[in-house]
């Protein structure tokens, strides 16, 4: 045997394993028993390599892992192909026996693990055996139901067949029923289409008509579909149609229920962009057809010429033919109705963005997804969003160009001043309106109202003033009664400011000065809730609705600038009846009870009598005149922004007017008596008012001739003739002190309205463009300023009046002053200028009884009085030829006596220019050296004066006294 044979027997042992566990396994490659006898060489070799050297577990990993492989592995082929070239015997051995000790430890170890397992291999055999068991009873089970079905199929084959056939035709029937029936809903479909469409249920109507025309599709087949399918169509026209009428509706009214469901019948017909092009359409018609409507229905109504057919006219004709009766009341329907189509359309600006908001919340939190239909709703939105926005400005100039052709159409110069403050009110309300809805300014409507508003409103500054100048005229200067409390926000021409800030204010002051006012309570002028006129009437209601023709009262009396109505201010504590007289007055000493005012002469206490209202404001019918037309040109400014300033250049000519009147009435009646009281800023006032105001004969001549036509020039007509004063005035009575209430009550009225205007000046200042406000303030500060200062000349013409100074001269003039002895007595011309003071206070007394006296004016009053008297005690001590030592010291005592007396008629502390007096009298003992400089420093005195003092001094010689005399005249000469 060759030792291939030998190799490829001993592999196939290998494979098959053990016959036995207790037979050794033969080992192929041994050599035959007849082959032992070989070389002592190779038995050498034999020898060494068959002695054990490594063990079992040494053995296992020499294995080579090609071994372990799968079944279809060649282990000859293998061990062959090892073979190198040259072989060599020994190695062949060495192989062989390697080989077969792992041959024997693999061996040794599959026998050990069979052993192991037998247990559960034979447990495993009889489970094979049980399972082959049960499929021998199965097939068994198999072949007897195969005979059971086969014995069926030969008895039940025709019952079978002709119960199946049955059935088919059974469902065939149902089928063509179903059809049937389909058949005839589709037919009966256009009468519910109908009813859906007297319900308004749009979105119903089409999901039908599209579900019809889906079951028409699916049977298309039959012959009667073909003509429902041309009938739905039609059906679907008209849905279109219905839904076209319906979105016209929403003009006129907006109702969310009934948009919604025309927005989502057309989202159903996929035409949600043409709907938003219809609906901006049917807007603008509206628009159109509303203004065109309203117009020709007060036209017909006012006509004259019965037949008449306005209907073919043009819009802008039309307008022409609205009579001058019925223009505002036109007006007002107009605003309504153009109102009414914003509103609608607001709303509808407002139902697409809460719907686009809500669809853009789904998406964001993944209710959409984002496929073609998302990017297609997106598209819609963006386009109808942009629509929407373009549409605010087009609606908008569409009405600004209604209410424009009809404003321009008609001639408003002839206008009552409520009626045109009335139009203006609604038109600048608009104008508000409109800036709101679409942020526009309205320039276009606005020069419309400029251009009605300054021919309007010259006229009308020019009839006021010619009204003003009237009732100066015929005013009889008598104190008008009115509240304690009293201001310009009482008066129904300012209801509009009724809730400003200046009124809040005045009110807070007012009610904090009232006896019954209490800090916690709230005012009456409670902040108004500044909303969007949309907000504010989003549920209903007009801002163009609030006039009532058939109220006594105008609309501009009752109106804030909200537009709500107000009933006119009462003053709370008006009524003041059941008030003890001791709580009324306005102080009470807790230690004695009386007024404090009882501590001063009675004559003192006269002027100023405690009235249950306390001090009531002087002001005369004339001046209510005047602060009445302040709150209509307010009005007209607060309405018409762009005349604003020439609106406030009117009202200041107004109280101009009226205070040159009162200077010109009472401080021009003794010559240059006022003038030279009055302040030079006073006398500046006066003069622009003269030259840019009064209109003299001077200049209606000069005009008349160089104006052609003998037509007045601009400026010319704006100035209005000198006011006479009312023969029924008298100036001249000495008991009266010459007029005394009648100029209080004009100087003070004047110094009320201009603390009136004042409280105007933060509301004139707000209303007019910022570029003017200095005007404004210059205004305030040279004219309103001056009103207090004209009762300056006003009172003097009465204290220069009131008291005979030129006989005080004359009795100075035959007082001897260069006595040798000290007098203890005074001159006697003193108690007779006490006994005129006496006699001023006392008839100064019964003048408050007809008209209370102000501090201020008492005051100034005694203050006048009390300076003339002191320059006419330096213009007879001045008069005295000779003086002694002793003639001064009289002169000294006569002043003390008079100021001794005067401090008990009257109160006014201090007396004013005591110094001018003492100061002259003192001047005689002034030594050389100081007098010159005491010269010098009092240039209050006249050239008699001072040069009358100097020649009656004996202590200084010629030369010094011509020195002086000298100084005196350059003084002079200065003043010059």
């Amino acid at each position: 045997m060759d030792i291939k044979e030998k190799l490829r027997l001993k592999f196939k042992l290998n494979r098959q394993g053990p016959s036995s566990s207790t037979t050794p396994i033969e080992d192929p490659l041994q050599s035959p028993p007849g082959d032992s006898a070989l070389s002592p060489s190779c038995q050498d070799n034999q020898r060494k390599t068959s002695e054990p050297t490594m063990s079992d577990e040494d053995v296992l990993p020499t294995i080579e892992s090609v071994y372990y492989g799968d079944d279809s592995f060649d282990a000859k082929e293998h061990i062959l192909k090892k073979l190198p070239g040259t072989l060599n015997l020994d190695e062949i051995i060495a192989d062989r026996k390697l080989l077969g000790r792992q041959l024997r430890v693999v061996s040794g170890r599959v026998s050990v693990l069979i052993l192991e397992k037998e247990a559960a291999y034979m447990k495993e055999l009889e489970t094979v055996h049980r399972l082959q068991n049960s499929l021998q009873e199965a097939l068994t089970i198999c072949y007897e139901a195969r005979r059971g079905l086969s014995y069926a199929q030969q008895q039940f084959t025709v019952a079978s067949l002709g119960i199946l056939s049955n059935y088919y035709k059974r469902q065939q029937l149902l089928g063509i029923l179903q059809s049937l029936r389909m058949i005839k809903t589709l037919q009966q479909t256009d009468v519910r289409l109908r009813e859906l469409l007297e319900e308004e249920d749009y979105p119903g109507a089409i999901n039908l008509c599209l579900a019809c025309q889906k079951a028409v599709l699916t049977f298309r087949k039959y012959r009667c579909i073909s003509e429902l399918s041309t009938k739905l169509q039609d059906t679907i026209e008209t849905i279109e149609e219905s839904l076209d009428v319906a979105l016209s509706r929403v003009c006129s009214h907006f109702d969310t229920s009934h948009y919604e469901k025309v927005q989502l019948g057309y989202h159903l017909l996929g035409k949600t962009q043409i709907a938003m092009d219809q609906l901006h359409m049917h807007f603008t018609t509206a628009i159109h057809n509303t203004a065109f409507t309203i117009v020709l229905g007060y036209v017909e109504l006012c006509s004259v010429k019965a037949g008449t057919s306005f209907h073919k006219r043009q819009y802008q004709d039309l307008c022409k033919f609205v009579t001058t009766d019925s223009f505002t009341a036109c007006l007002v329907d107009l605003c309504k109705a153009m109102w009414q189509i914003m509103h609608s359309y607001y709303r509808v600006v407002e139902w697409h963005e809460i719907r686009d908001d809500k669809e853009e919340n789904d998406e964001s939190i993944g209710k959409k997804d984002e496929d073609g239909l998302g990017l297609e709703a997106n598209f819609n939105r963006r386009y109808v969003r942009q629509k929407l926005e373009h549409g605010l400005i087009r609606i908008w100039q569409d009405v600004q160009q209604k209410i424009k052709a009809y404003l321009l159409a008609s001639d408003l110069s002839d206008f009552k001043y409520e009626e045109f403050i009335h139009v203006l009110d609604l038109v600048n309300r608009l104008i508000e309106v409109g800036e709101e809805f679409c942020g526009s300014k309205s320039d276009g409507l606005q020069e419309s109202l400029r251009r009605q508003s300054v021919n309007y409103f010259r006229n009308y500054h020019r009839t006021s003033m010619e009204e003003l100048r009237t009732f100066l005229e015929n005013e009889r200067w008598e104190l008008w009664p009115v509240k304690p409390n009293f201001a310009v926000f009482q008066l129904v021409e300012f209801g509009f400011l009724r809730h400003s800030k200046e009124f809040r204010k005045w009110s807070i002051g007012s009610q904090a000065r009232s006896p019954g006012h209490k800090s916690g309570e709230e005012s009456g002028a409670e902040v108004f809730l500044q909303s969007g006129f949309f907000r504010k009437y989003y549920d209903g209601g007009n801002p163009f609705g609030f006039r009532n023709d058939d109220e006594d009262n105008d609309v501009s009396h009752n109106l804030t600038e909200d537009g709500e109505r107000h009933e006119p201010y009462e003053d709370s504590d008006s009524n003041d009846s059941d008030v003890p007289e001791e709580l009324k007055r306005d102080y009470v000493d807790e230690r004695t009870g009386d007024d404090p005012s009882t501590r001063h002469s009675k004559t003192t206490r006269n002027l100023f009598p405690k009235s249950p209202r306390g001090n009531v404001p002087i002001l005369t019918n004339t001046t209510l005149g005047v602060l009445k037309l302040f709150g209509k040109y307010m009005q007209m400014m607060n309405v018409l922004k762009p005349i604003a300033f020439d609106v406030l250049i009117c009202m200041s000519q107004l109280f101009e007017y009226y205070m040159f009147a009162i200077f010109s009435f009472f401080a021009t009646d003794l010559g240059d008596v006022g003038d030279a009281i009055a302040s030079d800023k006073l006398r500046a006032t006066l003069r622009r008012i003269n030259d840019k105001l009064i209109c003299h004969e001077a200049d209606e001549t000069r005009t008349n001739e160089n104006a052609p036509d003998g037509a007045d020039n601009a400026q010319q007509k704006d100035k209005v003739p000198k006011p006479n004063l009312s023969s029924v005035v008298n100036l001249s009575d000495r008991d009266g002190l010459f007029g005394l209430a009648e100029r209080m009550v004009a100087a003070e009225s004047l110094v009320f309205l201009a603390e009136q205007f004042k409280l105007l000046h933060s509301r004139l200042d707000a209303l007019i463009p910022a570029p003017k406000r200095t005007s404004l303030h210059q205004f305030y500060s040279c004219t309103v300023v001056m009103a207090a200062e004209l009762r300056q000349p006003v009172y003097a013409v009465v204290a220069a009046r009131a008291i005979d100074y030129e006989q005080t001269l004359s009795l100075m003039a035959n007082v001897k002053w260069d006595v040798g002895d000290i007098m203890s007595q005074h001159s006697p011309y003193v108690d007779i200028l006490l006994r005129e003071m006496q006699v001023f206070s006392m008839r100064l007394s019964e003048v408050s009884k007809r008209v209370p006296v102000p501090r201020e004016a008492y005051g100034i009053l005694w203050s006048h009085c009390i300076r003339l008297t002191n320059k006419t005690f330096v213009e007879g001590f001045a008069g005295a030829r000779k003086c002694s030592n002793e003639g001064r010291a009289l002169m000294q005592l006569d002043f003390q006596q008079f100021l001794l007396k005067l401090e008990k008629i009257t109160d006014l502390r201090p007396i004013p220019d005591k110094d001018y007096v003492e100061s002259y009298i003192k001047a005689f003992y002034l030594p050389e050296n100081i007098l010159e400089e005491w010269i010098v420093g009092h240039k209050d005195y006249s050239l008699k004066q001072m040069t009358s003092l100097v020649g009656c001094m004996t202590h200084i010689n010629k030369k010094a006294r011509q020195k002086l005399f000298s100084v005196i005249e350059e003084i002079d000469k200065s003043k010059k």
